[in-house]
């Protein structure tokens, strides 16, 4: 097939493609943006195309997975867009957790519960509460890694029964 086989081809499944696009994003300007990456892609790539294969499947599936792609990139790279004037929304803060009375009242009264539970069990507890991993805490303790996991679990339901009394 010549270039200009593949071009007049290509423009004839303008309309299926764009169909297509739409289905997929339903959005129009979306939609023409796939479209031209598709077309963009096809063109670059028109050497791979072998000339017993179906060219309206081979540029659908370039559209398939082009959206895929395109898909998986914005839910891995998820931005927010502040559309309020000044950007509101990114600059403003709420108030710290640690400034509410409630909260520092609630917060006092764990660190009690948690300085009466047993030192075998405390000290486990307050290292994986403070990021450390198992196996870190298991060297610093010298102890195994299943026992540093039963501690700071039997210690996770001992606060939940103090908490639940």
């Amino acid at each position: 097939m010549t270039k200009i086989e593949f071009h007049f081809k290509l423009v004839n499944l303008q309309v299926s493609l764009m169909r297509f696009a739409y289905r997929l994003t339903s959005d129009k300007d979306d939609a023409n943006d796939l479209f031209q990456e598709t077309c963009l892609k096809a063109l670059m790539y028109q050497d791979k195309f072998v000339l017993d294969e179906n060219l309206r499947a081979w540029t659908f599936t370039i559209m398939k997975n082009t959206f895929i792609n395109s898909y998986r990139r914005s839910v891995r790279f998820h931005n927010y867009t502040d559309h309020t004037k000044n950007g509101y929304y990114l600059s403003h803060t709420n108030a710290s957790v640690a400034e509410n009375p409630d909260s520092i009242y609630a917060s006092n009264e764990l660190e009690n519960i948690i300085e009466t539970l047993d030192d075998n069990f405390k000290l486990p507890f307050k290292m994986h509460h403070a990021g450390f991993k198992y196996r870190e805490i298991a060297e610093t303790l010298d102890l195994k890694i299943g026992t540093v996991k039963s501690r700071v679990f039997f210690a996770k339901k001992k606060l939940i029964k103090q908490l639940s009394n």
